[in-house]
């Protein structure tokens, strides 16, 4: 058989073949997105699970601060190092069933004397001045005085008139408390942040 009717470099493979860098191509594209994925993971998950939490507002309780639906963004970080104040409004687990959050108002300190008057409040014997409240949204509930040991905090909605607070399941042990709320992101036009109000 003559060999020149088949010359080698005919059957010889490509020094470029188009398959295998596509191949090679493919792979460094997927190299390059898992090493993304992994670097915001890194540094969103810390941020998402220590620092802050995104939550969203269920019911009527904390209206007209707070109506259902809303986005909130929660601090987690600050009571790491500092305690709740008065007036901070947080988010907590639930003591009778610790999946569920609750969002309200922290009303009553550790160590605090507690009592409502027909929808007043008295703190160590003084009334509350709560300007937040909207009248239209107070109940005429009583409640004999109630001292909270140095862990407990008296939680209240905004909405008296419509809130399962620490007038029914009592004050609230620190260790349930989740974080205050920092900012609410939604709905855009009540976009807005949150500071304790000074009493």
């Amino acid at each position: 058989m003559d060999k020149d009717l088949f010359p080698q470099k005919i059957f010889k493979k490509s020094d470029h073949d188009p398959i295998s860098s596509a191949v090679k191509r493919f792979g460094v594209l997927m190299f390059e997105t898992i090493k993304v994925i992994l670097i915001s993971m890194a540094i969103i998950l810390p941020i998402r699970y220590f620092l802050i939490q995104p939550f969203i507002v269920e019911g009527a309780s904390m209206e007209p601060t707070f109506e259902s639906n809303e986005y909130l963004i929660v601090d987690e970080l600050s009571y790491r190092f500092t305690e709740p104040t008065r007036g901070d409004v947080v988010v907590f687990r639930y003591q009778k069933d610790p999946r569920q959050f609750f969002i309200k108002r922290v009303v009553g300190l550790p160590g605090d004397k507690i009592e409502i008057n027909d929808g007043t409040v008295y703190v160590n014997g003084n009334r509350l001045a709560e300007g937040y409240l909207d009248k239209m949204r107070l109940a005429d509930s009583s409640l004999p005085e109630v001292t909270l040991t140095e862990d407990q905090y008296f939680l209240m909605g905004d909405n008296r008139a419509n809130s399962l607070d620490s007038r029914i399941f009592g004050p609230v042990d620190r260790s349930y408390i989740v974080g205050k709320v920092w900012f609410r992101t939604w709905p855009f036009d009540r976009f807005s942040f949150f500071t304790a109000p000074q009493y």
